[in-house]
């Protein structure tokens, strides 16, 4: 017999500490999201300030839209009806049905909502928005059709990184480990190289986002949560990139690997210890964490919702046995050739003769955050509001509630972190509406946080945002 499934009135954001400051922190946090955003694509044409959001020949030939990578295009496509319906749908059906339904029932159908949400959007602009980027030459599926030789692509990769080097990598394969070429090596070698048939991967592994997020939820003793926030997480504004780019795999793999952490972390709790789960989960967490770091030079930070996620299970079992695992994939890529932390220096040096240089950090600093709010969606911003004001009421009565409302926090929190981490290093000035596509889920985790009389307007303004975006701008990615 199906679970009986946990209502919204048992959900953390009504009980949770610090509750009477929320609506006032909530509309503060949405307001200055809203603002930020206007400011970053205000400032430059008003202001005359060459950001270089886009390459100078991409300027000259279409335009550019600081501070997202994109022009301003609008139109209507294939996609534009059956997106609006599931919006529609998913607005007035969708945190009610989440509620009610069993959790198999609730996997099922955000994984199905999610995939016809990815599709719709992308199919906006017919076929080619689904193939345009994976296709194009600085990606890394052209690359991954050159490679005959794993082994020699391994190491010869770091020797081909530096600008003007004989043979250098495109960008996008220059500017990632292999394992994010390699990914697509493997679906070319079994008959998926196309550009269509690779995106249509693509679009299926990022459908499964959602999923690894709520299992980790309820992981950790939040299903609560995970209802809470399933409608959110399924029509994230982000799948307007997630549908189109290779950055949609290694957002998968690691928030599969964290799943799989909170497994290995619920299977070892005592008193009811099983210990094969425990191993299992927690070698195949490490494997996916680890191989996240050979797919991203980024996804270090992801070690912060890692943590997070054992300080919410109270569990730190799990990772000795994930970091050996972790460490297993590092040894097999050195094995094999490459070793991250000589191509890191590399990458670095390349990453600061290109367009880095030209982009001022003055603007991308908070530039960088108006990016990736038009990733994440501006509810986001009162999302935010709401943590902070129920962290702050946490830390004065010294408990953060109950497991709901714990995961909330802890996850939310860890995602903050990870934007802040990538924003001060310097290495991501702009693109980062695809390249923070990782955080956004962990970040989407605060909207759970909102008063209960304010979801669904979010809700409907986080699908708007989706269709505003999708039909106004030619996004590039």
């Amino acid at each position: 017999m199906a679970e009986r499934a946990t209502t919204t009135s048992e959900t953390p954001t009504e009980p949770a500490a610090g509750g009477r400051g929320v609506p006032a922190a909530a509309l503060v946090g949405l307001v200055a999201a809203s603002l930020l955003v206007a400011a970053a694509f205000a400032v430059p044409p008003l202001f005359d300030w060459q950001v270089w959001a886009r390459s100078e020949r991409a300027q000259a030939a279409l335009g550019h839209l600081p501070p997202v990578h994109g022009v301003w295009q609008p139109g209507l496509g294939v996609g534009t009806i059956p997106a609006l319906l599931i919006a529609v749908a998913g607005v007035v059906w969708g945190p009610r049905l989440a509620a009610r339904v069993s959790w198999s029932g609730l996997l099922a159908g955000a994984y199905a909502v999610a995939l016809a949400w990815l599709f719709a959007l992308a199919l906006v602009d017919g076929e080619s928005g689904l193939t345009r980027k994976l296709g194009a030459d600085d990606e890394y599926l052209p690359t991954a059709r050159s490679v005959d030789d794993v082994g020699a692509f391994l190491t010869g990769f770091v020797d081909r990184i530096p600008q003007g080097s004989e043979g250098q990598w495109p960008t996008h394969v220059a500017g990632h480990p292999p394992g994010a070429t390699l990914f697509f090596v493997v679906l070319d070698r079994i008959g998926l190289g196309g550009d269509l048939a690779a995106a249509v991967v693509v679009v299926a592994l990022a459908a499964t986002l959602p999923l690894a997020v709520l299992v980790t939820l309820r992981a950790l003793d939040a299903e609560g949560a995970a209802r809470t926030v399933a409608p959110f997480l399924v029509l994230t504004p982000a799948a307007v990139y997630l549908g189109v780019s290779g950055d949609a795999v290694i957002a998968v793999v690691v928030a599969w690997g964290l799943a799989c952490l909170a497994l290995g972390a619920r299977a070892g709790r005592a008193p009811s210890r099983r210990w094969l789960p425990l191993l299992a989960w927690s070698a195949l967490a490490g494997v996916l964490l680890g191989n996240g770091v050979f797919l991203s030079y980024g996804m270090p930070l992801i070690g912060l919702v890692a943590v997070a996620v054992l300080v919410v299970a109270r569990s730190w079992r799990p990772l000795p046995v994930a970091v050996v695992a972790a460490l297993g994939v590092t040894g097999a890529y050195a094995l094999g050739g490459f070793a991250w932390w000589e191509a890191y220096p590399v990458l670095v040096e390349r990453y600061w003769d290109g367009l880095a240089s030209d982009r001022p950090m003055t603007y991308w600093w908070w530039g960088n955050l108006a990016a990736l709010l038009v990733s994440a969606g501006l509810a986001v911003g009162a999302g935010v509001g709401a943590w902070a004001a129920r962290v702050g009421g946490a830390l004065r009565v010294r408990t953060a509630g109950g497991p709901d409302a714990r995961a909330l926090l802890w996850l939310g929190g860890a995602g903050l972190a990870c934007v802040v981490g990538a924003d001060v290093s310097g290495m991501s000035k702009a693109e980062v509406e695809r390249i923070w596509l990782p955080f956004v889920p962990w970040l989407t985790l605060t909207l759970a946080l909102l008063p209960a009389r304010w979801r669904t307007p979010a809700l409907a303004l986080q699908v708007t945002a989706a269709l505003v975006v999708q039909h106004l701008l030619y996004t590039s990615w």
